[in-house]
């Protein structure tokens, strides 16, 4: 070993590294830690200098699986590169990586830099083939030890959880008996609320409306603390959509022993470093599940319903599934319609100022660019009007009993929420009066320790005032149903439509009422102004409406071919607004429901080409022929009229003007557009000069 150590080993630093891989191990293995300190005197037998020995500790209590979060292993690596290190000091090769790729770069730097790697057994050059080799053996059967550790501590967990006797940290609500099996918390309040999120849930259909529903009876979600000072106690807090996820979704509550739900894997970071991260895996690839292994809060059927609402209650999941949560927005059908054509979601768009005209809408294969025009374009009044009849329809036989059921469910809900509050006080008054026995149970002459429990005590009847007087106010806000409204509303389930138009229902209700009816709906588009609705209800009866769309707003107002034919038989002997007073007087409407003016027979005139009358008589021209007869333009022919060089007429003093000319006046006229031609042609050359 001396011979491999040259002086100018000894001229660099000497590092020490230190590590172990738990804080558990530091603390109760303190005989290991102090074997790797000793490793310092060892350096100064072998000729460093005590200022020349650097001891690496701040990795003491991490796994030496990766290098990624070992600031000492870095901090090493990266002076034998600097070639600042002589040789490295270390208990085992173990010690210095368990991981082969971080062993070999190490090796490999040492190599390059001559740096030794001195241990228990030896001392070892890098660059030497047959100690490379050696230190590489070293590396390859520590990985392989952690290995085998690893794979038998496994498999006895996993065989273990197999009989359902592994034992993991339970979710609130639950906890261990004297025998290790499994039962339901024994006290009343924690039962109550896990019993009443999970009933909520049902009422509501979604985590949010649970959540909401919480927080609008400020009601409080208890979880148990693990480990520490605090490990088994109960800390109530505000229900939080993370946590209402956590409880539906953990199989623990539906009586069932799942192992395997998560798995570390290991994932590339943005900065190059290998971390393991924990993933959820699909219920079809859990290790160990033992049903009814324990009593539960739901059955299994009622749990796997509650994945797939969740799981429908997703807006970014995937477009086949269809939202089963009844959501804010004045369109009944949201969430229930598939296309037709292509087989997707139909999504809504609020369209008009404000968004007041909901529309459905199928974009996928325009999105897609297998199609420039949209699938298909409904308003959805008109789907939502013929949906809703035929729910009043059905619902018509049983219209008294869905009131009393519905009745009923109120009152339960009220009665659930308010023993909630009572067991709230009731715990509130126990730790009160434990604090009481408290403190009459200390000595009166230990002041200190008598102060301090009159002070615990104190806060705890503070504690309960509050919560009786939040009690209170929870009253004050909380909607009692009386008798004499229970009757109105038994008596309003008599006019079942009047209730579901009333103002007072929501659109959420109603959305809700149809996804306990209906399934889902399939959009097809037989004809421009035709579709077929395929109603798909909860029992799996399939139904066909056929609806008849309303016609286009142009095309209600467009006039029928009758009333086009009298105005072109009209016009050849009357004027627009005789026609329109013709009209009005047979008590005729327009199109739009007003009374017809000269302007509206005008516009029909005009949009079917119909010639306006002509009613000029025996040598008398028009406007138009005037001017083209002599050549001038229309104001010189204005001109003659204002002058009264010409007779002209209207009538009942309405264009067009009819202009009487005989021999002698348009022998006249031709002198005076001959003088206005030549007046014309002079003004426009002394304008040039």
């Amino acid at each position: 070993m001396i011979s491999k150590i040259q002086n100018h080993h000894r001229e660099k630093s000497a590092y020490i590294y230190l590590r172990q891989s738990t804080m558990g191990q530091v603390r109760h293995h303190p005989e290991s830690t102090e074997r790797q300190y000793a490793l310092k005197e060892r350096a100064l037998e072998l000729g460093w200098t005590p200022e020349m020995i650097r001891v690496i500790d701040s990795d003491l209590g991490i796994s030496g699986t990766q290098m990624g979060n070992r600031e000492g292993f870095k901090t090493l690596v990266a002076d034998v590169s600097l070639k600042q290190v002589g040789a490295v000091f270390a208990l085992e090769a173990s010690r210095l990586s368990r991981s082969n790729t971080d062993w070999h770069r190490l090796l490999e730097l040492c190599s390059i830099t001559d740096t030794l790697i001195i241990d228990e057994d030896g001392c070892y050059n890098p660059a030497d083939f047959n100690d490379q080799l050696l230190l590489g053996l070293k590396g390859t059967m520590s990985q392989a030890e952690l290995h085998f550790l690893r794979t038998r501590l496994l498999g006895g967990k996993i065989n273990k959880a197999k009989k359902g006797k592994l034992r993991f940290p339970l979710p609130v609500g639950f906890c261990y008996d004297e025998e290790d099996n499994i039962v339901l918390d024994p006290d009343e309040e924690v039962r109550s609320v896990v019993e009443l999120l999970f009933s909520t849930l049902r009422q509501t259909g979604s985590a949010y409306g649970v959540v909401h529903t919480f927080a609008k009876g400020n009601l409080k979600f208890p979880k148990r603390s693990y480990g520490g000072i605090w490990n088994g106690r109960l800390l109530w807090g505000q229900l939080t959509h993370g946590r209402v996820l956590g409880v539906l979704k953990n199989p623990s509550y539906a009586g069932v022993y799942v192992y395997g739900r998560y798995k570390y894997a290991k994932k590339i970071l943005s900065d190059g470093n290998i971390a393991n991260k924990m993933e959820r895996m699909p219920m079809d690839s859990w290790q160990v599940v033992i049903k009814d292994h324990h009593k539960g809060y739901i059955s299994w059927d009622e749990f796997l319903d509650n994945q797939t609402t969740l799981l429908q209650n997703q807006t970014n999941g995937e477009e086949t599934l269809l939202s089963g949560a009844a959501r804010e927005g004045l369109a009944l059908l949201q969430g229930l319609l598939l296309c037709g054509t292509c087989g997707h979601k139909i999504r809504v768009r609020y369209k008009g100022n404000g968004g007041v005209c909901p529309t459905y809408e199928c974009n996928w294969r325009k999105g897609e660019g297998l199609s420039r025009a949209t699938c298909l374009s409904v308003r959805c009044d008109n789907l939502d009007h013929a949906v809703s009849q035929r729910i009043l329809e059905i619902l018509k036989p049983d219209q008294f009993t869905i009131a009393l059921k519905a009745v009923q469910e109120i009152e339960q809900k009220d009665r659930a929420v308010d023993q909630q509050w009572k067991l709230k006080i009731q715990r509130a008054e126990y730790e009160a009066q434990l604090a009481q026995k408290r403190y009459e149970e200390v000595d009166p002459s230990n002041r200190l320790v008598a102060a301090t429990l009159e002070k615990r005590w104190n806060d705890k009847l503070i504690t309960l005032e509050q919560i009786e007087q939040q009690y209170s106010d929870q009253q004050k806000e909380t909607i009692r149903i009386t008798a004499e409204q229970k009757g109105r509303i038994l008596a309003l389930a008599k006019d079942l439509p009047r209730l579901w138009k009333a103002s007072t229902t929501q659109a959420k209700d109603r959305k809700r009422i149809l996804r306990l009816l209906i399934k889902d709906i399939t959009l097809e588009k037989t004809a421009p102004k035709n579709i077929i609705l395929h109603l798909r209800w909860q029992g799996g009866i399939c139904e066909d409406i056929s609806i008849k769309l309303p016609e286009n707003y142009c095309d209600r107002i467009r006039y029928p071919e009758i009333v086009v034919t009298e105005v072109r038989e009209l016009s050849t002997t009357l004027q627009d607004h005789e026609i329109a007073h013709r009209f009005n007087k047979e008590g005729r409407l327009s199109a739009t429901g007003k009374p017809f003016t000269d302007t509206i027979v005008k516009g029909i005139r005009c949009k079917y080409k119909i010639p306006a009358p002509i009613l000029k008589g025996l040598q008398e021209y028009t406007l138009k022929e005037i001017s083209d007869k002599f050549g001038v333009t229309h104001h010189v022919v204005y001109y003659w009229i204002e002058r009264g060089y010409v007779k002209a007429r209207k009538i009942n003093n309405r264009p067009p003007w009819f202009i009487k000319l005989d021999s002698e006046k348009e022998k006249e006229l031709h002198v005076r557009a001959k003088n206005f031609a030549s007046a014309k042609k002079v003004k426009s050359e002394s304008c040039c000069r």
